[in-house]
């Protein structure tokens, strides 16, 4: 639909324009950005990032964040001619992972691809509750999103509790789309040997014998869902910059 008050085609979507004496009806500029806000809106962005812009994006200081902006501006340039068609941000919580992930949804949004955002959790627990009648979810509904989506942005991969059921379904969803070049963007928190995340951490200072082994992203999803992944996904390693979160409340 066209804008109901734009000035240029009065709400038709249509401008009738003069070329070499001849009178002739052309797409309004308004339908694309009309197009673009019925796409926003159904993409499902959660009010908490629905701003997440390239634009707004602090890179505090740090090269690599700029690098990094400057690699997701040419993915979404470039779009969808891009191979692989995917991407997986990964680093600590806090670092800018989901800002950018939505960022480039929104930049391809507005050029005019559909695409969805789905919390890891969230869309497990949609999925599970379709089974039960009297849970109000359409059946299957929120599976069928996540496989067909022309973009789907899943968010913090790996935040589950690990079952065989949850190991299956996100296998099912990862493959499926690997295999119709369906493009995700993911983000996780979790580390991986492959993406340079730390696997041992030390607790503390008092003890230096004490260490406790970090769950990994093959834990939570499973050797295959990962290799799928990594098929599919360019991995952007976002750098140690600290927890932005924390770092805004304690500005005064």
């Amino acid at each position: 639909m066209a804008e109901p008050e734009c000035p240029h085609c009065g709400g038709t979507g249509w401008r009738i324009i003069e070329r070499d004496g001849l009178s002739a009806a052309e797409r309004c500029s308004c339908a694309g950005r009309s197009r673009a806000s019925e796409l926003l809106e159904r993409a499902r962005i959660p009010a908490n990032y629905i701003n997440d812009r390239f634009e707004n994006f602090s890179d505090r200081g740090s090269a690599d964040l700029r690098m990094i902006l400057t690699l997701l501006a040419r993915y979404c340039d470039e779009f969808p001619n891009v191979d692989p068609p995917g991407l997986l941000l990964a680093g600590e919580p806090g670092t800018g992972k989901t800002h950018l992930a939505v960022a480039v949804l929104r930049r391809l949004i507005e050029n005019g691809f559909q695409g969805v955002f789905m919390d890891y959790q969230m869309l497990l627990e949609r999925i599970r509750a379709s089974y039960d009648p009297a849970s109000g979810e359409s059946p299957r509904e929120a599976y069928e999103t996540a496989l067909e989506a022309e973009v789907l942005l899943l968010d913090d991969l790996g935040a589950h509790r690990v079952t065989d059921w949850v190991e299956d379904t996100v296998t099912s969803i990862i493959t499926y789309r690997c295999n119709e070049r369906k493009p995700l963007i993911a983000t996780t928190n979790l580390p991986d040997p492959e993406m340079g995340g730390t696997l041992v951490e030390r607790l503390g200072d008092a003890s230096p014998a004490r260490f406790d082994i970090r769950t990994t992203l093959v834990d939570r999803i499973g050797v295959r869902a990962r290799s799928r992944l990594f098929e599919m996904c360019r991995v952007i390693r976002m750098p140690r910059v600290g927890d932005y979160r924390i770092a805004m409340r304690r500005q005064p």
